[in-house]
């Protein structure tokens, strides 16, 4: 079962498939949200073969929904109304400060790591790595689930 993991923003959806055993997430690509994002991302659901859709759920701080909550729940039933897939939600709280970070704990860069850094900040590859950690968060919870 291949998984379509989704971080909605307003101007980019970052997108990350799942293996076929839907165990690993992997970064995918970067869909602008515009009139063409649902034929892009049908595109993708047709060529990957995705059985299921993850999408994060925007939280604030203290873990309530926050402003952009009311936009993806939109999202959530267009998705819903063109696909028919089922569709679940995972928390997203600092996914995309985390891809950011790479998995790297360290605060200060090099000029060139810093550079490299700003190059995937406006290129998106950042929403792309962020719908990956809501798609792991989301697999992970579901296979650990499963094997107790």
């Amino acid at each position: 079962m291949k998984f379509l993991g989704i971080d909605y923003g307003t101007k980019r959806i970052g997108v990350a498939i799942s293996d076929e055993e839907g165990v690993l997430a992997f970064p995918k690509e970067i869909v602008l949200n515009d009139s063409n994002s649902f034929k892009k991302l049908g595109e993708i659901i047709g060529t990957e073969n995705i059985s299921e859709i993850v999408i994060g759920e925007s939280v604030d701080f203290s873990g309530k929904l926050n402003v952009l909550s009311a936009r993806i729940e939109i999202f959530i039933s267009e998705l819903k109304d063109k696909f028919k897939l089922p569709i679940r939600k995972q928390k997203e709280f600092l996914t995309s400060i985390e891809a950011r970070k790479g998995g790297n704990s360290k605060k200060s860069f090099n000029q060139s790591q810093a550079h490299s850094k700003l190059k995937q900040i406006k290129s998106g590859r950042i929403d792309a790595s962020a719908a990956a950690l809501i798609l792991q968060r989301y697999l992970d919870k579901v296979n650990n689930y499963n094997k107790k």
